[in-house]
């Protein structure tokens, strides 16, 4: 058993710097001795802030360097693919930020070459280890909706409302708030309520939004709608947006034991349940437990960033599977099946009718 894990991060995004990398240099066993960005001075400014030794400008030299175990992948969505893929070539483990690919193809792909290779592989479905959720899931898995009916999930946000150029919103690079506040939805959906087999999907495009250097854009969606059938018979909803003016998911599970709904903001979290038989909803208290070595003391949105700092989760728990042959509870499996439904909604948009998932 190593006694560290040497890891390198692709990306010098302000979520690499705000969350992958901080996580990451709080686990007692990392060593991040690689960066690597299309910027060197930016790369160097990270290397400078976390004292990562090597900076590299390819990932293709950084994942040949000899300097790795592990890769975390936080690029844009394009790029998954090719980098996950030469990583695993070269025998590392990885960590890719969602949405996994461009298509369930490549997923497929990334995710059978990871199982074939026996390495540890990771997606950053960020939201289910915090703990309003993980509290969602457990009641659920205790039987307090019982046999499902229908479920609606929203992750709703306004930061397409601006005409300016984003990545996101490029065709060539992702697939709009689809792949982006989508997979986060599709994933939930997955999670709390199994797999899902048919999907009527409808995407749009509100703002218009100039190419990145001024010229016209091959625009992606600003705002999803998909209605769903789970193979357990429930239907459901799922709707996302970058359009709206409020930063909002909201969780609705509705069965014939109970019903169960969360919102969560960046300013805190209600979940509320109502068995069957009752007439008022009831306030559910989140454990203190799942909240664990936490400062209660801070806010709301430090509370949650927190967790990701000081609990066995995303990239700490990431390395702990390498380090311990520990499972991990969202893989490329999980990405993969994703995709298949993000893949689904474009086809069943492009048609206008249901397309069955495989």
């Amino acid at each position: 058993m190593p006694e560290h894990v040497r890891v390198g991060v692709v990306g010098t995004s302000w979520f690499a710097d705000g969350f992958h990398l901080p996580n990451l240099a709080s686990h007692p066993r990392v060593e991040i001795t690689a960066i690597c960005g299309r910027a060197r001075e930016r790369a160097e400014e990270l290397a400078t802030k976390y004292t990562i030794p090597h900076v590299f400008t390819d990932y293709r030299d950084m994942v040949a360097s000899g300097t790795l175990d592990a890769l975390i992948v936080v690029t844009p969505d394009v790029l998954h693919y090719p980098i996950t893929m030469a990583a695993l070539e070269a025998g590392l483990h990885v960590l890719c930020e969602k949405a996994l690919a461009m298509n369930a193809t490549q997923a497929r792909a990334m995710y059978e070459k990871a199982e074939a290779a026996h390495r540890k592989h990771m997606v950053m479905f960020t939201w289910h280890w915090v703990p309003p959720f993980r509290y969602f899931q457990q009641l659920i898995e205790q039987g307090f909706v019982g046999r499902l009916y229908h479920v609606d999930v929203r992750y709703e946000a306004g930061y397409g409302r601006d005409a300016t150029y984003g990545w996101r919103f490029d065709s060539r690079y992702g697939n709009g708030i689809l792949g982006d506040l989508g997979s986060h939805a599709i994933d939930f959906a997955r999670r709390y309520a199994g797999d899902i087999i048919r999907v009527g999907g409808h995407l749009a495009t509100y703002v218009k939004r100039p190419g990145p250097t001024g010229q016209g854009l091959d625009e992606a969606n600003d705002a999803a709608l998909l209605a769903v059938e789970f193979a357990n018979g429930a239907h459901g909803s799922i709707h996302v947006s970058a359009v709206t003016n409020h930063d909002n998911t909201r969780l609705a599970l509705y069965g014939e034991a109970g019903s169960l709904e969360l919102i969560f903001t960046f300013g805190g979290a209600e979940l509320r349940g109502l068995r069957r038989g009752e007439e008022k909803w009831q306030t559910l208290e989140v454990p203190n437990s799942l909240w664990h070595n936490v400062d209660r003391t801070s806010s709301f949105i430090e509370q949650v960033f927190d967790v990701f700092k000081k609990q066995p989760v995303a990239n700490r728990l990431f390395v702990d599977a390498i380090l311990e042959d520990r499972p991990i509870d969202s893989t490329f499996y999980d990405g993969w099946k994703v995709q298949q439904v993000i893949d689904a909604a474009i086809a069943s948009h492009e048609q206008g009718r249901w397309i069955t998932v495989e």
